[in-house]
């Protein structure tokens, strides 16, 4: 009895689950190597924190990016390790399957992204830069530079203490936490140059070495040139001779530089950058520093160079004397003409 309720009962019963168990297996298995819908290489997919399958499959069928969304849930049931999902903004792939993307969900391997702080802007620039970065969070809407000193650690100005660089940060990270680590960075930076600088140079500290940098970084961007036009700071720092460097002046100037230094411009005692009146050194650097300028300050030619001027060939003739110097203005003048 029990052998033929087997037969003609349990027997089928059992064919047809297996067989349902089979079918459905094969198409959740079809449903899971099929492409998603992604538009290009740089599409972006955000799973925010606390995001409930539910939740997942309504975002996913409301960026089209798979066919069957709903079918997501049992693919869950039949491999629940892809439902390990993290947070993050992934960067999704074109050809990547449905088992794919959820096992970069799985991985927590967020799509990195980069900002580059380029050598010689001054940090405005820089904090404008960031502003208009994407995926960055904006802490510092409306902050002062002196609170976002504070925010730093730094005492006074931001200008100068922030290393150029191309840094990586995921998305959501806060602008603050990327101007902290370019201000470690050149922290660091200094300290070693610092340290290893030569002996008998007019600077009293790391900060004074990082403005004679930062005025070497506008003055020159050609490599093989910076230790010389530090040689003339340095030379005339000895002599007490007044910089009377540019771009000094027209950073003093700010928003109201024109373009063109006027020759009130170089009489204007009421602007502290400006070399021309001022002894020593302007009460902050000018500009970011690259390394190389940090280098060019620390270690500066040896030469008798007290000016140079601008050779119109995109570098500078240096002199030791003042009728040399006039005589390669004059060139500079005529060439330019």
């Amino acid at each position: 009895m029990i052998k033929k309720l087997f037969l003609y009962v349990l027997l089928p019963l059992a064919i047809v689950i297996g067989g349902s168990i089979a079918i459905s297996y094969y198409f959740l298995h079809q449903f899971s190597k099929q492409p998603m819908h992604v538009s290009d290489d740089n599409q972006m997919f955000i799973l925010k924190k606390g995001t409930s399958l539910h939740q997942l499959v309504v975002q996913i069928k409301q960026n089209n990016l798979m066919e069957k969304a709903y079918l997501l849930p049992y693919l869950y049931k039949l491999d629940p390790s892809l439902s390990s999902i993290k947070a993050g903004t992934y960067q999704l792939q074109p050809h990547m399957t449905v088992e794919d993307f959820l096992q970069l969900l799985v991985s927590g391997k967020e799509s990195s992204f980069s900002i580059q702080f380029v050598e010689g802007k001054r940090a405005k620039d820089w904090l404008d830069v960031l502003k208009n970065t994407p995926y960055v969070q904006q802490t510092l809407a409306g902050k002062s530079d002196a609170e976002i000193a504070k925010l730093l650690g730094i005492e006074g100005s931001i200008e100068g203490w922030l290393s150029p660089n191309t840094y990586l940060y995921t998305a959501d990270t806060t602008d603050i936490n990327i101007l902290k680590r370019a201000h470690r960075t050149m922290q660091s930076n200094l300290q070693k140059v610092w340290d290893n600088r030569d002996k008998d140079l007019p600077y009293q500290t790391p900060y004074e070495l990082l403005i004679i940098a930062s005025i070497i970084e506008k003055e020159t961007g050609i490599s093989s040139e910076r230790a010389s036009v530090a040689s003339v700071f340095v030379n005339r720092l000895k002599a007490k001779i007044k910089l009377q460097t540019d771009p000094t002046i027209i950073y003093g100037l700010g928003d109201n530089y024109t373009g063109t230094i006027r020759r009130a411009d170089l009489t204007d005692t009421e602007n502290p950058y400006n070399t021309y009146v001022i002894e020593g050194l302007p009460p902050t650097p000018i500009a970011m520093p690259s390394l190389a300028s940090l280098e060019a300050a620390a270690h500066p030619a040896k030469t008798n160079y007290l000016f140079f001027v601008a050779n119109g060939n995109g570098g500078h003739t240096f002199s030791t004397n003042y009728s040399n110097h006039q005589q390669a203005v004059n060139e500079y003048r005529k060439n330019s003409k």
